[in-house]
């Protein structure tokens, strides 16, 4: 008895320390900015903060630059990641040395890779612009899905493509039909993923973004101002950049579960 006692205790402490900062978070978004450092957890609350970011701040319109960024970056690369994946997976092409260089691009310090991505834009005069960072995103998340997408792929027997080509298919029509309706948990996580990846950079888009397209992390960062930091706006800032995120996983919670431990088994 003391035994499960002391162990739900500790379940509680834990999830605590890990909802508190989220929940202060929440706590500082409502309070007026003069009782942001205030030690009074329930004081008078107002939307001050939200409308202020909104008016005065331009937030909706960097939010909006993010939403077209993220999930046009994720449009772009997904295919591609599908197919590579894909042909990794069951042709081994490249062989392993295909593989190694395309997760060393992962390794690689985003701080060597945005000055050549910025000159690439440059001469073709997309900098400031929503497209030409939804390419470099797109870029940047390709190998990351497609390194995902291979392990999904890997764990569908083939025997299914066989039989479907067996009964008259191609094999894009066995690719079609067959593998990405069945990998569709793994589309799912991959998507997501790539969608947070996107939606939560903030280098790329501080050096090839403007004041008419920055995304929200460069919005938040621009809150930091000569007289401190504007934490109450911060916080509100903070509160709606985890909705969509939130909203996409509720929504595709089991296929995000199924999708990652998907192959995870031979």
């Amino acid at each position: 008895m003391l035994r499960k006692i002391g162990l739900h205790t500790g379940l509680v402490l834990a999830c605590l320390s890990i909802l508190l900062p989220v929940l202060w978070i929440v706590r500082t978004s409502l309070v007026p900015e003069s009782m942001a450092y205030s030690s009074d957890i329930f004081p008078q609350f107002s939307g001050e903060n939200f409308r202020s970011l909104i008016e005065n701040n331009g937030f909706l319109r960097h939010y909006a630059n993010s939403l077209i960024v993220a999930t046009g970056s994720v449009v772009l690369a997904l295919p591609f990641a599908a197919a590579t994946g894909y042909a990794f997976a069951r042709f081994k092409t490249g062989g392993k040395a295909a593989r190694f260089i395309m997760l060393a691009t992962q390794m690689l310090p985003a701080v060597a890779l945005v000055l050549p991505a910025f000159a690439m834009l440059r001469t073709v005069g997309l900098t400031n612009s929503l497209f030409g960072l939804t390419l470099v995103y797109a870029a940047l998340n390709l190998p990351f899905l497609t390194w995902i997408l291979m392990g999904f792929f890997e764990g569908i027997p083939v025997d299914l493509e066989w039989a479907a080509m067996t009964d008259g298919a191609t094999a894009w029509g066995a690719f079609w039909h067959v593998v990405l309706p069945v990998s569709l948990p793994g589309l799912a996580a991959s998507a997501v993923l790539g969608f947070i990846l996107s939606w939560n950079e903030f280098l790329f888009a501080l050096v090839l973004s403007g004041p008419e397209t920055a995304t929200v992390p460069v919005s938040l960062a621009a809150l930091q101002t000569s007289n401190g930091v504007q934490i109450g706006k911060v916080s509100a800032g903070i509160v709606l950049a985890v909705l969509p995120l939130m909203v996409a996983s509720h929504f595709i919670q089991r296929y995000i579960v199924k999708g990652l431990t998907f192959g995870g088994v031979k």
